[in-house]
């Protein structure tokens, strides 16, 4: 198998990271709060607040993300990775938004708009459900 990354890259790689427990989806880690105005004359305004289960998620992704947690990526990059979903009900793109989310939040990335290249893989795995990937840095 040749190795997928250049000679540079390779350098650099810290490690794949694992992530234990089954990540969540974005449609369902979001609600939907309205704050009303004080004031009679203005409207109040809605907002998404995390659900109690994704702030929960969020605080054990950090504590397990030791390989790339504070590394504070502010170039470019590529993640690779693969996720384990303890059941067939689980897609790929609902997971997307909250690995990002969680990336950012243990300060691994500065910014998940820094994303070039993103190739995941889905599998089924009721036992041990995770996620297995590596950030690598790309040059333009």
């Amino acid at each position: 198998m040749s190795n997928p990354f250049t000679k540079a890259e390779t350098n650099w790689i810290r490690g794949k990271q694992v992530i234990f427990g089954h990540i969540l989806s974005k449609s369902n880690c979001y609600r939907i709060v309205t704050f009303k105005s004080k004031d009679p004359l203005k409207k109040g305004y809605s907002t998404l607040a995390k659900t109690k289960e994704l702030k929960e998620y969020e605080k054990n992704f950090a504590l397990q993300c030791t390989v790339y947690r504070n590394m504070g990526l502010s170039g470019p990059f590529k993640l690779k990775g693969d996720i384990y979903y303890p059941n067939r009900r689980n897609d790929l793109d609902g997971a997307c938004k909250v690995l990002f989310d969680c990336l950012q939040e243990c300060r691994a990335i500065t910014n998940d708009n820094l994303l070039q290249e993103l190739i995941l893989r889905r599998h089924i795995d009721p036992k041990n459900p995770r996620i297995e990937f590596v950030i690598t840095p790309i040059n333009l």
